[in-house]
Formats: structure tokens, sequence, C-alpha cells
């Protein structure tokens, strides 16, 4: 199974909502199954099967009684296309059968959409087909205050990858220290939590969001004026105030950390 899992944290003036989103790459529209049946005319093979949905959907629920969340939501488009989404939303229902204690609804992607902006906080897991889980990560990224800011994780059977939500480049933010560096930290807080290193991995992000949500050090994405140097800097002196290593003494990022004796 190669699962990608993103985590977005909510926030308006009445709550808060952790949102969690699982698809799987590559499928269903991203099969990259493409020709030109003719001059001008080309077709796209849209990939589902009952094997994968099963495996990311009990991936999902199996999170979701380990980490005790309470709702699933299967996202989908099966009033229209009855086939394939049709299989993706009744492989995920019958794996919900064998979860009793978790909730489970599913609802129709464009719905989804709209439910999404309009109170976030009745949705808890969302199991969506890739191309719909893009759509609705990136529009849950747009509400926490954009791609600067979230966090992205990618399971295969032997390998993960972590990476920024929206898979936002930047480019136009190269050599001018605007760009938001939290996404970027949250997803080696993420790694560091997948190799088991959880004391670490809390440091950095307790770190990062006392910078962001104490310390008010917001680069321009945010309504702030701080550099990307402002934001690391203050991480880096949250993280020395509970460690024994002296800010002054850190490595160089030239310099590669010693992993052996």
């Amino acid at each position: 199974m190669h699962g990608t899992w993103y985590k977005c944290t909510l926030k308006n003036q009445s709550c808060t909502t952790s949102l969690i989103s699982w698809f799987w790459d590559p499928a269903g529209e991203y099969s990259r199954l493409e020709h030109a049946s003719a001059p001008g005319v080309v077709e796209s093979l849209k990939i589902i099967t009952r094997q994968k949905s099963t495996e990311i959907a009990r991936y999902a629920f199996n999170y979701a009684r380990t980490h005790k969340r309470k709702k699933v939501t299967v996202v989908h488009k099966a009033n229209i296309m009855k086939l394939s989404d049709g299989l993706f939303l009744k492989s995920c229902l019958d794996v919900a059968r064998e979860y009793p204690d978790i909730a489970v609804e599913d609802m129709i992607i464009d719905n989804c959409c709209m439910q999404l902006v309009r109170r976030p906080s009745q949705f808890d897991i969302m199991l969506v087909p890739n191309l719909y889980g893009n759509i609705l990560v990136n529009m849950a990224c747009g509400l926490t205050g954009g791609p600067g800011i979230t966090s992205g994780r990618n399971y295969g059977r032997e390998f993960a990858v972590f990476e920024t939500a929206t898979r936002n480049t930047g480019s136009y933010l190269v050599g001018k220290n605007l760009a938001n560096p939290a996404a970027s930290l949250f997803a080696a807080v993420d790694m560091l939590k997948h190799l088991g290193l959880r004391d670490h991995a809390y440091l950095i992000k307790d770190a990062v969001e006392k910078t962001l949500n104490e310390d008010r050090i917001h680069t321009q994405d945010l309504g702030g004026m701080a550099t990307t140097t402002d934001v690391v800097d203050n991480v880096l002196r949250e993280v020395s105030r509970h460690t024994t290593v002296p800010l002054d003494n850190r490595p160089h990022l030239e310099e590669p950390l010693r992993t052996h004796a």
C-alpha cells in the first residue's frame, strides 16, 4: 500500500478541529494511464480496485481506533461514477463493519467541499480517492493559513516520505528569506515520530507552535513581517531552552551531524 496522510488543524472562534485525510497514490485518476483514441480525443483511465480500497480503508480505521478518533467520512462521487467510486465506497463500508466502535458516514465530494468550508468541526478522518483528497487537502491548508503550515506523510510498504502538504514549490520565494519554514519543520517532526524519536519530535513541535502561537513570529503569508531566519532562530532558541546543548554550540547546517562514535 502507498497511502498519503495529511493532518490539518482548523481553528475558528468556536472550535479547533484536527482533520486527517487518507488516500492512496498512484491510483484513481492518478494512474497515469492516458491515450489519444482519435485525433482531438483523449481518454484517461481511472483505476479503482477492491484490494487497494480495502487496504487504505483498513489502514484509516486502524489509525482511528489506535488514536481514539471517533468518525471516518468516506468521500466519493458514486452517484455519478457508479462503478469506480461505487466500488471504493462499498469496499470502505465493508471494512467499516469490522470497527463498530467508530462512526462512519459517506459524503459526495462536492457537498464535502462546501461542508469543509462551512463547518469543518463535523469532520474527523476523511477517507478519499486521490484526486478528491488533493483538492480537500489544499482547501484545508487554505483554511489553516496556507501552504506554509501543514505537513504531509506518504507511507509505502517499505519506505515513508515526509513533506509539505500542498507540494507548493514556492519558487518565487527563492533567495528572499521570506518563506514560511513551519510546514517543513512539521514534516521533520513527523519523520522523527516515525523513527521512534518522539521526545525529539515533540521538542521541535512545541518550539514551532510556541513561535507561531505565543511569540507570534509570522512570515508574510501569515500577515507578519518576520523572515525565514527570524522564525528558525526563535525555534532554535526554544529548543535550546529545553536541551543541554547551548545554542552557540549547535552544529552548523553545512556540517553533517555525527550519528556514530
